[in-house]
């Protein structure tokens, strides 16, 4: 029987094709909305999508669904809580729009900086400011202040540079190139920064991050980008900061952005002059969505032939401390079901396993990692174990 692949979001026709050759059953619904998405993914095997909500009854309503795969960065909109409960893997593919969220976010820089849909506009209809779009400071010797020094910030770190802007980073434990200088508050930094790029993920930590507070810091006239989250801005004091000091405002994300694909928008920032609002474009490029294309591919191909899950997120941490057995034994049916059940007279939990085979597949090494210590007894049982070679016992 084949596995069946739901893609709820647009996806290149040729990763669709490789899919399909690959013997799995794909649903192309690129158009599936929050509310549509737990009917149609009740019997599907793996999932994939962008931008569209995995919500926990999509989730916990699937009969077959065993893989989740965010076609971009981040898992914000897939309800990890359902997917832990269900036991479904949830993966993305990190980096691998970086260079275009990059792209979009120095795009947005420029055209604050020289009022360019302004200009756009103004002559469409039919009028003509010069002097007006004359007074653009420009980028050269600006202070910039990248807050989130991911693989976003980095490639925007290396454009800002061409541009010979100075560039601060925040967020990082290690500052590399670009003349970069780390700074830690936020009251040093702000002040002189004449651009300011967010690359923050959505986080208990990051929540309205942003406020009045941070605002306050700011330098009259700065421009903020964001291309992240819309949740690390508190928008109330975004737009009190728009009014009160003039702060140009570049977005691709927004609080209450439209799920559907097309259609009619309304928000308090489109009374606002000095804020852009892109569509959520910021990693939809060809390029990007080819490399994230084929990164999915990656992962589902990865998981179907040696049920390896790469970028695998909701994978739980292990403690700092735990008990791990190791048991070198001969590769016999039998030998690990008597260890298993040597642990289960202690009413022992195995949290992680792997069994390794050496080749000519004679012998093979597990290593079990447990919830607490096995007994002196256990231990003596499974070394008497005439399929036991030698086995080790230690804490972490």
């Amino acid at each position: 029987m084949k596995m069946t692949v739901l893609i709820a979001d647009k996806f290149p026709d040729k990763y669709i094709q490789q899919l399909t050759d690959s013997g799995l059953e794909v649903i192309y619904e690129p158009k599936t909305g929050e509310n549509e998405l737990a009917e149609k993914a009740k019997f599907v095997d793996i999932l994939i999508v962008r931008s569209t909500i995995v919500n926990e009854t999509t989730i916990l309503s699937s009969q077959n669904l065993n893989l989740i795969v965010r076609a971009g960065a981040g898992v914000n909109n897939i309800d990890i809580s359902a997917a832990n409960k269900k036991g479904v893997y949830v993966a993305n593919c990190p980096g691998k729009n970086s260079i275009a969220v990059a792209e979009l976010a120095i795009g947005l820089i420029i055209a604050l900086d020289r009022k360019i849909p302004h200009n756009v506009m103004d002559f469409k209809k039919g009028e003509w400011n010069k002097a007006e779009y004359s007074k653009a400071d420009g980028l050269m010797g600006k202070t910039l202040a990248i807050v989130g020094f991911g693989n976003i910030g980095k490639e925007v770190a290396k454009r800002a540079q061409a541009f010979g802007m100075n560039i601060y980073v925040k967020d990082i434990s290690r500052v590399e190139g670009y003349g970069i200088k780390d700074f830690s508050e936020f009251d040093k930094t702000l002040p002189i920064a004449d651009v300011v790029s967010i690359h923050l993920p959505s986080t208990p930590e990051t929540k309205g991050l942003f406020n009045d507070k941070l605002f306050g810091y700011m330098k009259e006239g700065a421009i903020l980008i964001n291309t992240s989250r819309p949740s690390v801005i508190d928008e109330d004091a975004l737009i009190k900061a728009v009014k009160e000091k003039n702060i140009r405002v570049g977005l691709d994300v927004f609080n209450d952005e439209p799920e559907a694909k097309s259609g009619k928008i309304s928000s308090r920032l489109q009374e606002l002059d000095n804020v852009y609002v892109t569509h959520h474009i910021g990693a939809s490029t060809m390029q990007a969505q080819n490399a994230v294309a084929e990164e999915t591919v990656n992962i589902i191909m990865d998981y179907i032939k040696s049920g390896v899950i790469a970028h695998w997120v909701n994978k739980a941490k292990m403690k700092e401390n735990y008990y791990q057995l190791v048991v070198k034994h001969y590769d016999k049916p039998g030998v690990l079901a008597s260890i298993l059940n040597e642990l289960r007279t202690g009413n022992i939990n195995v949290e992680e396993v792997e069994n390794i085979i050496f080749d000519g597949a004679f012998v093979a090494c597990c290593t079990m990692k447990l919830t607490s210590p096995a007994t002196e007894e256990m231990l003596k049982n499974i070394r008497n174990n005439p399929d036991v070679l030698t086995s080790s016992h230690v804490i972490f």
